[in-house]
């Protein structure tokens, strides 16, 4: 994907969920490549977020880490309290912090259980949910306070979701229903939300290894579509930068994927290679 995209305003902003390590990072490496400030989340992994800084500030753009616990909601409004005192009014939100573990109904070693589920909501659609709240409240401060008014792209808060919603298989049981959850909300906050606030899905493909996934495990699922290929985080990341200047877009979800939604799967696609 070619893009020209955000040429953003001088110091603009995206905060960017679970940003210290695997896809989070690349989209967040990929933002600073286009000329956005960071502001960087991490639950656990301060070391990763601390390299991850080292080199969006090598790419000359600022970028701060912010550690969170997203399952407390009193973490998660500090959280935005903070990132908007050291950046001011957010351009852009990407909700990539996600719990992928694995449970299934039929599952003797990992069946449903109440609690799984209820922490899996927590963190994958409580969470993304609060923090497009607060970032819309700040937008519709800002246009009342007639700062922001004249902006040529509404901000844009991005939800990482899965092709998996519109091929579905009964794995990953409860992140796939806290993702068909959010992919819900999306539609319900971008009504809500506007004109202050656009609200996008942007539905990967098998984008890295997961899991105790082999290398070659990994490359045969990649493989498995009718590109002959998925999702790259490169690719990810110049979607999210897309969409966070994508004007007319709203209340919709983008596949990138290489088309892996269009070939059905009674497995999750890391079963079905060695």
């Amino acid at each position: 994907m070619s893009i020209s995209p955000a040429n953003p305003s001088p110091n603009q902003a995206v905060l960017i969920t679970g940003a210290a390590k695997r896809l989070g990072r690349e989209i967040a490496l990929e933002f600073a490549r286009q000329g956005w400030d960071i502001a960087l989340h991490y639950g656990h992994s301060h070391a990763e977020a601390k390299a991850t800084q080292a080199e969006i500030t090598a790419l000359n753009r600022r970028c701060l880490i912010f550690q969170a616990n997203l399952s407390i909601e009193a973490d998660i409004q500090q959280l935005f309290t903070s990132v908007e005192k050291a950046f001011g009014p957010l351009a852009c939100l990407v909700n990539s912090a996600a719990s992928f573990e694995y449970d299934r109904p039929s599952s003797l070693e990992s069946p449903f259980r109440t609690q799984f589920f209820l922490d899996a909501m927590k963190l994958n659609l409580a969470a993304p949910i609060l923090l497009t709240q607060l970032l819309y409240l700040q937008q519709k401060k800002q246009v009342l306070n007639s700062i922001n008014a004249q902006r040529s792209v509404v901000p844009a808060a991005i939800q990482l979701l899965d092709q998996k919603l519109i091929n579905p298989n009964p794995d990953y049981f409860s992140y796939t229903l806290s993702k068909y959850a959010l992919q819900g909300a999306v539609q319900l906050l971008a009504l809500d939300f506007a004109p202050q606030l656009r609200v996008v899905g942007l539905a990967p493909g098998i984008t890295m290894p997961s899991g105790d996934q082999t290398p070659l495990g990994f490359s045969q699922a990649h493989q498995m579509t009718p590109l002959g290929r998925s999702s790259s985080p490169e690719d990810i990341g110049k979607a999210a930068v897309f969409l966070a200047s994508a004007k007319a877009i709203t209340g919709t979800t983008l596949y990138v994927d290489g088309g892996q939604h269009l070939f059905p799967s009674a497995r999750d696609i890391m079963f079905t290679t060695p």
